[in-house]
């Protein structure tokens, strides 16, 4: 069995440890657990992992977020993965942060790292774990948040809750994605 997991997020140094970016850190933490290194390859830095007997790709697009769409159709076609073995990680202003959620489907909730990858792969059936940044920002200010560092309260608790997003992983990637829903959504 083989596994496309996207983390989303932007490329480059600015970019590193903003809000938007948290689905890089979640599979860079899963390459660090699981001995994988990233190593740029088309479209994306890329690291192949194994867990349980299956091959994780692991994905940080380069396309920038906007672009997400086109990294991950490349990967899904390259390695030959079926959409339904495809995991997007995404930030999600709609969740108080440090909640994570997944779901099997659902609409782009105006990301437009996911709204280009629906665009791209014509479908909004496959499942993405969102990662809860809060929304602690005034009207018009939505993007300098996203693209904002992490305060010093948020990164007390941020490796724990990356830990747990490396969980989601691990169980869509081994008990499905319904049995990963209701193992640890309210966790």
């Amino acid at each position: 069995m083989k596994y496309l997991v996207v983390g989303l997020g932007n490329p480059g140094v600015k970019y590193e440890n903003t809000r938007h970016n948290i689905g890089f850190k979640v599979v860079e933490a899963l390459a660090e657990e699981l001995e994988g290194k990233f190593q740029t390859e088309k479209l994306a830095d890329v690291a192949r992992v194994k867990y349980k007997g299956r091959l994780i790709v692991l994905i940080k697009p380069s396309t920038y977020m906007n672009l997400s769409g086109k990294a991950v159709n490349y990967w899904m076609q390259s390695e030959k993965i079926p959409v339904d073995n495809l995991l997007v990680i995404t930030d999600d202003i709609a969740l108080p942060f440090g909640k994570l959620r997944m779901k099997g489907k659902g609409s782009d909730g105006g990301h437009n790292g996911l709204k280009d990858i629906q665009s791209v792969l014509n479908t909004s059936n496959y499942a993405r774990l969102r990662f809860g940044v809060g929304n602690d920002f005034h009207p018009g200010q939505q993007a300098d948040y996203v693209l904002g560092e992490w305060n010093s309260e948020e990164q007390v608790t941020l490796k724990e809750r990356i830990g747990v997003s490396k969980e989601f992983i691990k169980g869509f990637t081994t008990i499905g994605l319904n049995m990963t829903m209701s193992a640890w959504n309210n966790k």
